[in-house]
């Protein structure tokens, strides 16, 4: 297991590493410079070579990278805005604010989007794909089967403002859709973010509950599992027992991807909602043409995706005994 964690640990490094470098690469080859979004209305070539120097872009590409890893591993104290410790990735264009206590500071919005949102797809999708299993064949089945493939071609840019105009501004049923922290007013904090996770979770559980059923289908067809249904185990328990810890591979599987993608940033679902989250911050890091900030939201993203897909590895061989890691 030790092996297998620092190979993983090693091929995500590498992984970054070369992110950061097309990220990099991709920033510059697009002709926006953004000196001329900070210049303001007094800008002049003068002004312009100024906020260049500053920035550090009167540099080449590489020596501009080299000191952007080097920051980001040791930290700097060479930025006129003050120090900045590791990982350092400096400060933003737009804002002059360090990128890494911004993204400390919106982090709390996606994390709270992200297990709210996971909390309920999770147990609506998994409940009605093993309900569907259980009655297979049964008005039960079709109705949860067809319920999931209508609700898994539904879109959250779609979804997202249905619910707004039916839920908050027809009926009011709803407050608008806000973050407050949940220390402060835990009602408020769930009340803010309830229907985001009513539309994530009905994108979501939709796959799950296909996922869920077909796995546990396929899962009663094993071997092992007719045999405990042969030595007069009931029925409950083969299906919970034998067939459901089987069928949890690939729902884990999926499920680590969704949950780190999601806590890298749930893009559409923040800017459709005006949640201030990392998904937000990546699209006015674009919109703004902010290298810091960019680079600080998808090497951050990114990093919570091979974290989970990293957890999700390691829990196969607790899922399954025949699994083993090398």
């Amino acid at each position: 297991m030790l092996r297998f964690l620092v190979r993983r640990i090693l091929s995500a490094i590498v992984i970054l590493f070369l992110l950061s470098m097309v990220t990099y690469l991709l920033f510059f080859g697009v002709p926006r410079d953004p000196a001329l979004l900070m210049c303001g209305k007094t800008c002049n070539p003068t002004a312009i070579a100024n906020i260049h120097h500053v920035l550090g872009l009167d540099k080449s590409i590489p020596e501009q990278y080299g000191i952007f890893l080097h920051n980001l591993v040791l930290g700097s104290n060479q930025f006129d805005q003050g120090p900045c410790p590791a990982p350092c990735f400096g400060y933003s264009y737009h804002t002059n604010d360090l990128v890494w206590q911004t993204l400390l500071d919106r982090l709390p919005t996606t994390v709270s989007l992200t297990l709210g949102g996971a909390f309920f797809f999770l147990l609506i999708g998994l409940g009605t794909g093993l309900a569907a299993a259980w009655k297979r064949g049964t008005l039960i089945d079709k109705t949860a089967t067809a319920g999931a493939m209508v609700l898994s071609s539904m879109q959250i840019y779609f979804l997202g403002p249905l619910a707004l105009a039916v839920l908050v501004y027809q009926t009011h049923w709803f407050d608008k859709p806000a973050y407050n922290n949940f220390t402060d007013d835990p009602v408020s904090w769930f009340g803010g973010l309830i229907i985001p996770w009513v539309v994530l979770s009905t994108i979501f559980a939709a796959q799950y509950t296909r996922m869920a059923r077909s796995s546990m289908i396929e899962q009663l067809q094993e071997e092992h599992v007719r045999t405990a249904r042969a030595k007069g185990m009931s029925r409950r328990y083969v299906f919970f027992r034998y067939a459901g810890r089987g069928s949890l591979i690939p729902i884990v599987t999926i499920f680590g991807i969704d949950l780190g993608a999601l806590l890298g940033g749930a893009i559409i679902t923040e800017v459709t909602f005006s949640l201030p989250g990392l998904g937000q911050l990546a699209v006015q890091s674009v919109f703004f043409s902010d290298l810091p900030l960019l680079l600080g939201v998808m090497l951050f993203s990114a990093s919570m995706i091979l974290l989970f897909n990293i957890i999700v590895d390691a829990a196969y061989a607790f899922i399954d005994p025949r699994i083993r890691l090398a």
